[in-house]
């Protein structure tokens, strides 16, 4: 994971991990052990996460890691939890307010991540002209953003949302400009060849939105275990068989929900209305909704 990005990744003032991202480590954690909280986080920054999974450092990346093909030549990818797009922070105070206002500027930028990539490729295409900021630990570029060392922050929209609103020394005097430049599906990574484990992840993610869309929360699973509907009994394990197929307790999708929630729940809780971050569910609504959110059925 990264080493910190609030609503996503971070560590409170207990120590204790929270965020999108380490639910869906939690999520694993209780399909694989029937216990969400048998997981050892390993804070990771961009240019050593993809070395540290492949070397067996971690067997899971949940670090806000763009699928692309180049990457998952070398990984195997186990569902998209998250659709982002990279996006532009400004300060008010310059009158920037459109991309194309940002020709000349200067970018701070993570070297080594698909956002440096990104940047370089639309302002070429543009034919506009930027001035990197290369700095590989996040909290060196957020404090040279906000010192004013660079006029442009870039990175996923849900990058730029968590670092406004956690450390913008006030966030109403920051901007981020209406536009995306990319498409940013944040996947779920794990090793070449691990294919069991990756099934488990995958359909951990896939139970987290079955479970939203039939309207199984933490709250009221346990009444839906009485349900007469033949999905339920075999999501929730009443009816055996998918567990099995898994290699986990016929319980993994009961345990996810009841210990962690259904995708809805751990969306609103980490970066919906009532936080800091008031994310809108947009893409990541569930696809009755307009969402992209569509997991196969668990049979």
């Amino acid at each position: 994971m990264n080493a910190g990005l609030v609503g996503f990744m971070h560590a409170d003032s207990q120590g204790v991990w929270r965020g999108l991202s380490i639910d869906m480590c939690r999520a694993t954690a209780a399909a694989l052990f029937g216990d969400a909280s048998k997981v050892k986080y390993v804070p990771l920054e961009p240019l050593k996460r993809f070395p540290a999974l492949e070397s067996g450092e971690v067997d899971l990346l949940a670090s806000n890691s763009t699928v692309t093909l180049a990457r998952d030549a070398s990984v195997d990818f186990a569902g998209i939890y998250y659709y982002d797009g990279q996006g532009f922070m400004v300060p008010r105070k310059l009158g920037k307010r459109v991309v194309s206002d940002l020709n000349g500027a200067t970018v701070c930028v993570q070297p080594g991540t698909t956002t440096e990539a990104n940047v370089a490729d639309y302002f070429r295409l543009n034919k506009m002209t930027f001035k990197p900021v290369l700095l590989d630990r996040i909290d060196d570029l957020r404090a040279a953003f906000f010192s004013g060392r660079c006029d442009v922050l870039t990175a996923d929209l849900s990058n730029l949302y968590a670092t406004r609103a956690a450390y913008a020394p006030n966030p109403s005097d920051y901007s981020i400009l209406p536009r995306t430049i990319t498409k940013e599906p944040l996947g779920l990574a794990v090793r070449h060849g691990d294919n069991q484990f990756a099934d488990i992840v995958r359909w951990s993610l896939y139970a987290m939105i079955e479970a939203e869309e039939y309207g199984i929360t933490s709250r009221n699973v346990d009444e839906a275990l009485k349900s007469e509907n033949p999905a339920l009994k075999r999501i929730l394990g009443v009816t055996p068989g998918m567990g099995k197929a898994l290699g986990v307790d016929e319980k993994w999708a009961y345990n996810i929900v009841k210990q962690v929630g259904n995708y809805g729940e751990v969306f609103d809780r980490n970066l919906g209305p009532n936080t800091v971050l008031k994310i809108p569910r947009g893409l990541n609504g569930p696809w009755r909704d307009g969402g992209m959110l569509y997991a196969p059925p668990i049979r």
